[in-house]
């Protein structure tokens, strides 16, 4: 019998506008959904939308296929007593949480549930303990962690760390009598993403970026940088805006950029179309100040798109490798020279970067392992 897993996330399919969670519990499904029995539950709403999903049952349980399960919650639905009643109803082995700060999805299940010595509960920290997740509203999440550990409200339950970078940092914020397993994120399944016929202008690149418009992707940043470059540069950048403000700062900036560079926003983007998209440019351009994964990155090279990222990702080594740059934030001028280097690019280079990015995100995509690490979560 399928040991039978109950999933708790603040937007799932077929949202996209959260980014790299939604994607994560999707693959973790695709990769594990013949093994484990998957009930999820989640808003019947994307990031930042009010307008319920179409086609969906509200505040009832839809069959998404393969045994998949989801509950979604109206706005009206979604309150502590729904909540705790929906669990009580449920049949279920392993209880998987996604991030630590969600009212409705981490701490009001984890209320009920510790009253249940008998469930074992996994919380996914998705990023949220690195040094620049916690820089962001860091008041709010210092009093946050103060309570916790007063509380001991993760007492018993099992983190899930994504790299031993993440084990470290939650060790360092919660302690060291933290259970923590360590298990990589699972790439999306991609036996359609083919190697296509790539070719870059001499003395020009084409620059894209796919992720929401906050502080924490660096837009600003991004375009702050392009300030500084010599040679012609198409930059186009895409995602959900979070933070109208942060936005507000990004189109200042597009207007001051010189002539040899031009910056477009292309507004949000639907997940099934990110790697299309991509494929259409040179180089993904997208100096995070952090990511617990980057699905967009390995998306990027398994396109054949070459990535010039910030050193603040689980992607290291990439130069040496001959599949892109990771550059520390305080490098202005290396992001710069970097792009630089990349337009003026011959291509015979250029095509020798793109398959090796493929075929790097390949050996990465079909690693077993990885697989075997998150079926190990739930055991």
């Amino acid at each position: 019998m399928k040991k039978k897993v109950l999933v708790f996330i603040d937007w799932y399919l077929p949202g996209y506008k959260a980014g790299g969670p939604i994607q994560s519990v999707a693959n973790l499904v695709e990769h594990l959904g013949g093994e484990f029995e998957f009930s999820i539950i989640t808003r019947d709403t994307d990031y930042c939308e009010s307008v319920p999903y179409a086609g969906v049952k509200s505040d009832e349980w839809n069959e998404l296929g393969n045994g998949v399960r989801v509950f979604y919650f109206s706005e009206n639905g979604l309150t502590h007593k729904n909540i705790s009643n929906l669990i009580r109803k449920t049949d279920y082995d392993v209880v998987y949480l996604n991030g630590v700060y969600s009212l409705y999805f981490t701490l009001i299940p984890l209320l009920y549930l510790r009253k249940k010595h008998d469930k074992t509960v996994v919380i996914a920290a998705r990023g949220m303990f690195s040094e620049g997740s916690l820089g962001v509203k860091s008041g709010k999440k210092k009093f946050f962690i103060r309570a916790v550990k007063v509380l001991r409200f993760f007492d018993r339950v099992i983190f899930h760390a994504s790299s031993e970078i993440e084990k470290r940092e939650i060790r360092k914020v919660l302690g060291e009598k933290i259970l923590i397993r360590t298990a990589c994120v699972l790439a999306q399944k991609m036996g359609g993403a083919k190697l296509g016929g790539k070719e870059k202008k001499d003395g020009v690149v084409r620059l894209v970026s796919v992720a929401r418009i906050a502080p924490e992707k660096n837009t600003l940043y991004a375009l702050r940088v392009l300030k500084e470059v010599k040679e012609n540069v198409v930059f186009d950048f895409y995602g959900p805006v979070y933070n109208e403000e942060y936005f507000s700062e990004c189109q200042k900036a597009m207007g001051e950029l010189p002539p040899n560079v031009r910056a477009h926003y292309g507004g949000s983007v639907e997940s099934g179309r990110v790697m299309e998209l991509i494929s259409g440019y040179d180089f993904m351009f997208m100096p995070t100040t952090g990511e617990n994964f980057g699905h967009v990155i390995l998306q990027s090279l398994s396109v054949g798109c070459p990535v010039i990222i910030s050193d603040k990702t689980q992607w290291k080594g990439l130069q040496k490798k001959n599949i892109g740059w990771e550059i520390a934030l305080d490098e202005v001028l290396k992001f710069a020279e970097t792009i630089d280097f990349a337009a003026r690019m011959s291509q015979e280079d250029y095509i020798a970067m793109c398959k090796a990015a493929y075929d790097y995100a390949q050996e990465y995509i079909n690693n077993g392992e990885t697989v075997e690490q998150n079926r190990h979560l739930f055991d």
